[in-house]
């Protein structure tokens, strides 16, 4: 996708003249224009030179689009905005003192200014500084009337420019009154000077401007700040010594240093040293993880404590957190569905409030017989009529909405998905590494043969399935089999070839198509499963060698996740490739009603499908296997630590572990559609009663507009929408917040650990002590990452070393 800056858009129908200029080119499939950041998204083959040319011939400037200039090119637009208004309230207010002031209210005046004729002069001199001052509004006006595509400055200019003109025509006759000695007429003809009205118009035009453009930078304050957070240098290692290199210089290979209360400038490994990495800029998790040799991190994480060297996997536009600015941007690039109904008003609009204007001229003409009241009513309606409250009501809700998500660990593709996140009733979840950590262990090994822990060894050390990783890692010492013709049967286990004879082993529905178990051996399974746990079973020569029980810990925050989604009338859903006994534990433990067990990744997409017939249906996944389901579902959302596969098949993408993302990202997207819903109504509303209010209906009652009161609403129309908008950043991560508050997390050194069946023991030992959720041991790094929901620090600590192990 190609991105433009484009220059010169004052409203909704500038933005839809430049997307129709660039539509009509062959070469483009699809393209999209921000009003809010003006920027130009296309999709297609055409040439840079051929939009350029679509753009320019619509009566727009544009070049190339890049976000750091376009941050700087705000601020430097809203200085200059701030100071026409700043001068144009100046020359206003002296001009409101000669006309209301002296006119109506009889001010006093100076002897020597006592005379119609210099009173209208200096009304006319004031008027026309403070036209000049805001000439842009006349010169866009009147290139887009050229160009056959009238704008919001059409209308401003036209009714500024209607005020002033009728001015110097009453003016002229009342110089022409003066000089033939009939001065009562002359001062008479003052009251019919409309110049306050044609410089106010564009002093409050401004005036709604300037709050607009203070109100649009604080609507990507979320992008600049995600920008801000990559440091500007780093100290790297040169031939053992340090050297502080801007963060440009650094290449992928470099050693960079990084000492507590650093940002790390990176994505790259730890080759040396620990710490304690808060990585909240990435994922919206504030509590720090304790990381060392071997473990990832990212660029724009901060090294709480500890010492680290990171050697550079990924530098500048490639590091994770430049992935992320350039997502939000996407999202922001682009329409929601919603945007539709106003792109088409828009597209009409200021034709048909020229007509209304015109004909509510000629009708009070006709009645009145007042030329003054006429030009009034038809200035009026000009200047109270508001496209750009339509054009802004999406594109700035859906800018803070994004920008939220980003700060929160939740990543928006596109609009399309921020929308759809509001909309979704049903959400489908998997189980492995979405619900549970993904990380199984080995908790029971029981054999019927003598060879049970070899024949697994050799069997699940060439696969890649995470319970095959976690069986090979616990059987470590085991002596491995020559084996041949390994096959994969995907979704129930695998087999091969050992001494002339056949071996399996995979799941328990797998092996019992090929063997009939003993009453005994399915009691023992069952037994395991309704404990939660996953058991793979081995046969050997139409013999059950043994079976396998492992147990994958779930999600400290799953459980408050299901709880909220249904607390937001939202049914959960639960799939999963494991046996219904083992599915009906894990749904049980977490509040989930409806669960599909047994299921294959084919079949996932099918229940996926027949689900969205119920409603909109989002589906939750982190592995490959979940990548068809995604596709299916009107919304994917990926867990972010999952397979690249299932992340490029999502619509939101969770950097984090963390499912409140998942609540973040749901409850966002409703925010966000609220707020539209919100804009487009009062936008709609506002110009459904201002027009005709501006048209005199009510001037029967005595009632009437002025232009610089009509001036005013529609400039507030628009500070409004913005306004409206910006509530969206006051939204505050609530589950991951309260999770924060029930539980500690706090990681012991422990010496002594040298096998799987040592970090077993240790594992075994701190979850036996109350309050703790979850722990990880990891006998390599000698670590125990404990969760607990109290102070029991040394209450483990204790239960370690009654163990044989020194926590130091």
């Amino acid at each position: 996708m190609k991105k433009f800056q484009v220059t010169g858009m004052s409203c909704a129908v500038c933005a839809t003249t430049v997307e129709k200029a660039v539509k009509n080119l062959d070469e483009v499939k699809s393209c999209s224009v921000n009003l809010l950041t003006g920027t130009l998204s296309v999709e297609g083959t055409a040439t840079d030179k051929q939009i350029e040319s679509a753009v320019v011939g619509a009566g727009y400037g544009i070049k190339t689009h890049r976000n750091k200039d376009n941050g700087e090119k705000t601020a430097s637009e809203t200085k200059k905005l701030a100071l026409r208004l700043i001068f144009s309230c100046f020359l206003s207010v002296a001009l409101m003192y000669f006309s209301m002031g002296v006119v109506m209210w009889h001010f006093p005046l100076p002897t020597a200014l006592e005379n119609p004729v210099i009173i209208a002069l200096i009304q006319f001199a004031l008027t026309i500084s403070v036209v000049i001052i805001n000439r842009k509004f006349f010169i866009s006006g009147t290139k887009s009337v050229l160009k056959g595509s009238p704008n919001m400055d059409t209308l401003v200019s036209l009714g500024s420019g209607a005020s002033l003109i009728y001015s110097i025509v009453v003016s002229v006759l009342l110089i022409v009154d003066y000089a033939s000695g009939n001065g009562a007429s002359s001062w008479a003809k003052l009251h019919s000077l409309y110049y306050e009205s044609s410089a106010m118009i564009l002093t409050l035009i401004t005036v709604g401007k300037t709050l607009e453009a203070v109100a649009k930078g604080k609507t990507t304050s979320a992008i600049s700040s995600l920008i801000a957070l990559t440091p500007k240098s780093a100290t790297i290692l040169v031939d053992g010594q340090e050297k502080i290199v801007a963060i440009d210089e650094i290449k992928v290979g470099d050693e960079i240093v990084i000492k507590a209360g650093g940002t790390i400038a990176c994505d790259g490994i730890i080759v040396g040293g620990n710490a304690s990495i808060n990585e909240s800029a990435l994922t919206g998790e504030s509590i720090p993880v304790d990381k060392t040799v071997g473990d990832g991190v990212s660029c724009a994480t901060t090294v709480t404590s500890g010492y680290i060297v990171v050697k550079a996997e990924k530098v500048g536009e490639n590091t994770m957190i430049s992935e992320i600015v350039k997502t939000v941007e996407n999202a922001n690039s682009q329409k929601a569905p919603i945007a539709k109904i106003a792109d088409k008003i828009s597209g009409i609009f200021v034709p048909g409030v020229l007509a209304i204007a015109l004909v509510a001229t000629i009708v009070w003409l006709i009645a009145s017989g007042s030329i003054s009241q006429a030009v009034s009513i038809g200035t009026s309606v000009l200047v109270i009529s508001c496209p750009c409250a339509l054009g802004l009501a999406t594109p700035v809700a859906i800018m803070v909405g994004s920008g939220v998500g980003a700060k929160n660990g939740v990543l928006y593709k596109t609009a399309q998905s921020l929308e759809l996140a509001g909309r979704i009733k049903i959400v489908a979840l998997d189980k492995t590494g979405t619900l549970t950590l993904g990380k199984p262990e080995v908790t029971d090994i029981i054999a019927y043969g003598k060879n049970l822990n070899d024949l697994a060894y050799s069997l699940e050390k060439r696969s890649e399935h995470p319970l095959a990783v976690a069986i090979t890692n616990a059987l470590l010492g085991a002596n491995e089999i020559e084996i041949k013709d390994f096959t994969t049967h995907i979704g129930n286990g695998v087999s091969a070839s050992v001494g002339g004879g056949k071996v399996y082993g995979g799941s328990v529905k797998f092996i019992s198509s090929i063997i009939t178990l003993s009453e005994n051996q399915t009691e023992q399974i069952q037994s395991l499963q309704s404990s939660g746990k996953t058991v793979t079973a081995f046969c050997q020569n139409d013999e059950l060698v043994g079976i396998i029980a492992l147990a994958d810990k779930i999600k400290p925050d799953a459980k408050d996740c299901i709880e909220k989604l249904n607390e937001l009338g939202i049914e959960t859903v639960m799939l999963t490739g494991d046996d219904k006994t083992v599915a009906s534990a894990v749904a049980g433990e977490v509040g989930i009603k409806k669960y599909y067990a047994s299921v294959m990744p084919n079949q996932k997409s099918e229940i996926v499908q027949a689900l969205k017939e119920q409603g909109k249906t989002a589906m939750v996944g982190d592995g490959i296997n979940d990548a068809p389901a995604l596709v299916s579902a009107d919304l994917g959302i990926a867990i972010g630590t999952g397979k690249e596969i299932a992340i490029e098949s999502a619509g939101v993408v969770l950097p984090g572990e963390s499912l409140s993302g998942l609540v973040n990202a749901i409850k966002i997207g409703k925010l966000m559609l609220r707020n539209i819903k919100q804009n487009l109504f009062w936008a709609f509303l506002y110009n459904t009663l201002a027009i005709p209010l501006a048209c005199g209906i009510f001037a029967p009652l005595g009632f009437t507009l002025s232009p610089m009161v009509g001036a005013l609403a529609m400039s507030l129309s628009s500070v409004c929408v913005v306004g409206n908008a910006l509530r969206i950043n006051f939204y505050q991560a609530q589950t991951e917040k309260k999770r924060k508050e029930k539980n500690m997390e706090y990681t012991l050194k422990i010496e002594g650990m040298m096998c799987p069946h040592c970090q077993a023991r240790v594992k075994t030992a701190i979850e036996s002590v109350s309050g703790v959720t979850s722990v990880e041991v990891d006998y390599k790094k000698g670590t125990a990452v404990v969760v607990a929901s109290a102070d029991n620090k040394a209450q483990v600590i204790e239960t370690v070393e009654k163990q044989g192990y020194k926590v130091i």
